[in-house]
């Protein structure tokens, strides 16, 4: 909880972030408190007003939205009358003939590497190091501990090592390697030694045949003694592979070359998330989390945890020394290329107030990341996170090009502020809100010399999708959404616009998250479709997962994916604007009503009771059926939005949703049964905090600007905790 405030001219700062401020932020960045307060009053003077009016254009135009479809009630929907109207507010907007990215100085896992991304909350420490350090992954664990490989024929994992399904890994292992790096002759099956000879790898077989890489390019480096390797690391469409060597090794012991393990270049770049995953709600929680992102750009972040009965410490890793095949230093990079996401520019914030009254978080966070993150480019750590010397910035939920202008606006300003080279601070545009997706071109050009960064948060958009359209009738049950004309073609305007504005080379195109982390088969199978999309990364929810997804990019070579991409007939954006509402005439069922309903309430009573009541911003949530799920605020929106609609529209009754939502209560407090920390909410709904702030998402879901739930969330967590101390 905040503490108070300290008054420093106009500013009244709390004191929990001046304190930060004073000890850790400014000392070895150059940048005086003094200094830097009188720059941010200046700041806000000019920018808060701004955000304000921004904010108030997007209620204006959904109340006109709302306005043309209630008057057209009952009509059957027109078209081109829906997009002429939309054109005239200004919620259409004509795309620019030309956009151009310019971008400078990007590092390469960003630029030009395609390859997966984490996203992990920066509130946690933990997971943060985690993810960080997930830049190379174990092949053989991944498999070993998930579904990919089969549990028959005595394949099972549970329990002790089974060396059938170690065999399964292995046999895995030496496949991924024929078909990615292959021998000239024979099969890495039949290998007996790796060695280096002439600045070439040689291959001894079982049989005494000597053979080497079919493409020697293929062999980067290696470890230890060229006569007796460590490690030899192998290159495919820009990413690594390393066959680590280990006769001592419980698995290399038994392997007849010695291999112990393959290495799997996995994340190359992670968003520290100050958004979505988190519950950030006073300053107490905010300077957590930019603590945390200090600490990474700095280097100094570390956490202590018990692990297997032992105490584990985790730190950034270090970068690992090869030898080149010329005989010359080739190091290895181990960390995750590092981007943080600020948080929309909806919420306000009293952490930091102007005369009084609250700002705009968005351009308190823009200040604070990047000012953690000048550490890094002033060399303030042992660990250099951008080489180039930038600081990416992911900027979620912006409506249009003039929101994405502000935001560059912003940058520029920060960048004044902390005494930044311009252009330091990179951007990255989420793609999640309708009329950024009607006009990203536009967007991009309005940060044609920022951008890094165009990614498709379809779980959002959803959301969008919905609340935009709340008046236009009833829409299609959840599980019908991706089957919607709107969904495919805004993923392949994405792409489109990213092509066509020349962001390769540049930046990233990116696609959503997985959200089901157990399910690592289906992942396999289903989650090629990202770089075939051509997509230069997708989100992944885990280490694990990330050294799995990145097999992917070792089978698609994504840059000529996309060159045949910039080839074809873009998608028609305007088909967007197609309204998913279900088809006149179709009656749901009470049975589909009511699967409907319970699925929802579950899932949103299964988020907001760790949301609000442990400050748990994003978690593996059991679903009905107790399948684990991913779920963070996008995917409480989509939930709470549909219920809301359908409520609305007379789907649904209030006491229907009440009930629901009370049975589903007591399902949700047996799925954390075993959690000490939670606190249920079935004794005594009434006065439960979360569960009311579940009910109130619903009922007054119609309400929330844009359909966001952080309004509700950051109220009742903020009670919570009061009620907690």
């Amino acid at each position: 909880m905040t503490t108070g405030h300290v008054t420093i001219g106009r500013l009244a700062v709390a004191n929990e972030l001046d304190a930060f401020v004073r000890t850790s932020l400014s000392p070895g960045s150059g940048v005086d408190p003094a200094e830097f307060y009188k720059g941010l009053e200046e700041l806000l003077v000019e920018l808060q007003p701004r955000a304000v009016a921004l904010l108030a254009q997007r209620d204006d135009l959904q109340a006109q939205i709302d306005q043309w479809h209630v008057e057209r009630k009952g009509q059957p929907h027109n078209p081109e009358a829906y997009q002429a109207f939309l054109t005239e507010i200004g919620y259409l907007v004509p795309a620019p003939d030309t956009v151009a990215v310019q971008t400078a100085n990007v590092d390469p896992e960003i630029a030009s590497i395609a390859g997966p991304q984490l996203v992990v909350p920066v509130d946690n420490a933990r997971y943060a190091l985690n993810a960080a350090n997930a830049r190379w992954g174990s092949l053989y664990d991944a498999l070993y501990g998930t579904d990919v490989i089969p549990e028959d024929d005595g394949a099972d994992r549970s329990g002790a090592y089974n060396p059938v399904r170690g065999n399964k890994v292995i046999a895995f292992g030496r496949d991924l390697l024929d078909a990615h790096a292959p021998l000239a002759s024979g099969s890495h099956a039949e290998a007996a030694s790796y060695r280096v000879q002439d600045g070439q790898l040689a291959v001894t077989t079982s049989s005494g045949h000597a053979t080497g890489l079919l493409d020697p390019a293929q062999f980067v480096a290696f470890r230890g003694e060229a006569a007796d390797p460590s490690g030899i690391l192998l290159t495919k469409h820009g990413l690594h592979l390393e066959i680590q060597i280990d006769r001592s090794h419980n698995i290399g012991s038994s392997d007849a070359a010695g291999v112990a393990d393959i290495a799997v270049e996995s994340a190359l770049s992670t968003i520290m998330d100050c958004e979505d995953s988190v519950a950030t709600v006073d300053a107490a929680d905010k300077v957590g989390a930019y603590s945390n992102w200090l600490g990474l750009m700095t280097g100094t972040l570390s956490e202590t945890f018990t692990k297997a009965d032992k105490s584990v410490t985790r730190q950034l890793e270090a970068d690992i020394a090869f030898t080149a095949p010329d005989g010359t230093p080739h190091m290895v990079r181990r960390r995750s290329a590092m981007l943080v996401r600020n948080v929309g520019l909806h919420l306000m914030n009293d952490m930091v107030t102007l005369d009084g009254a609250p700002v705009a978080e968005t351009l308190l966070d823009a200040c604070f990341t990047a000012w953690a993150a000048k550490h890094d480019i002033i060399g303030n750590s042992p660990h250099k996170n951008s080489p180039a010397g930038s600081v990416y910035i992911v900027k979620p939920k912006m409506h249009g090009p003039d929101e994405v202008a502000f935001a560059t606006e912003l940058f520029g300003a920060v960048e004044a502020l902390l005494r930044l080279e311009p252009n330091t601070l990179k951007m990255g545009i989420m793609d999640e809100e309708r009329r950024t997706s009607l006009s990203l071109s536009a967007c991009i050009a309005a940060a044609a010399d920022r951008v890094v960064f165009i990614n498709t948060g379809f779980l959002d958009r959803t959301g969008d999708e919905i609340h935009t359209n709340m008046e236009a009738g009833p829409l299609v049950p959840k599980g019908e959404m991706k089957t919607q004309t709107w969904l495919g073609v805004y993923e392949d305007a994405n792409v489109d616009a990213g092509l066509a504005a020349g962001l390769l080379g540049h930046g990233q195109i990116g696609k959503g998250m997985w959200a089901r982390p157990d399910d690592m088969a289906a992942m396999m199978d289903e989650k090629v479709g990202h770089p075939k999309s051509g997509a230069s990364c997708a989100w992944v929810p885990s280490p694990t997962a990330a050294t799995l997804h990145a097999l992917h990019y070792l089978d698609i070579n994504v840059a000529e994916v996309q060159a045949q991409l910039a080839e074809r007939q873009p998608a028609n954006v305007l088909d967007m604007l197609i309204i998913p509402a279900l088809e006149p005439g179709r009656e749901l069922s009470p049975g589909e009503i009511a699967t409907e309903l319970e699925n929802n309430a579950q899932g949103i009573l299964g988020y907001v009771a760790r949301w609000v009541g442990q400050g748990v911003g994003c978690s593996k949530v059991p679903d009905i059926n107790d399948v684990g799920l991913m779920e963070d605020r996008a995917t409480l929106r989509i939930s709470s939005q549909l219920l809301a609609n359908w409520l609305h529209h007379g789907i649904l009754s209030e006491a229907q949703v009440g009930d629901a939502m009370a049975r589903m209560a007591e399902v949700v407090d047996k799925q954390n049964a075993g959690d000490a920390e939670y606190q249920p909410m079935t004794p005594d709904l009434e006065h439960s905090i979360p569960f009311q702030a579940a009910m109130s998402l619903v009922l007054e879901g119609r309400d929330q600007a844009n359909g966001y739930t952080e309004f509700l969330l950051t109220e009742r967590r903020q009670k919570m905790k009061a009620s907690q101390a």
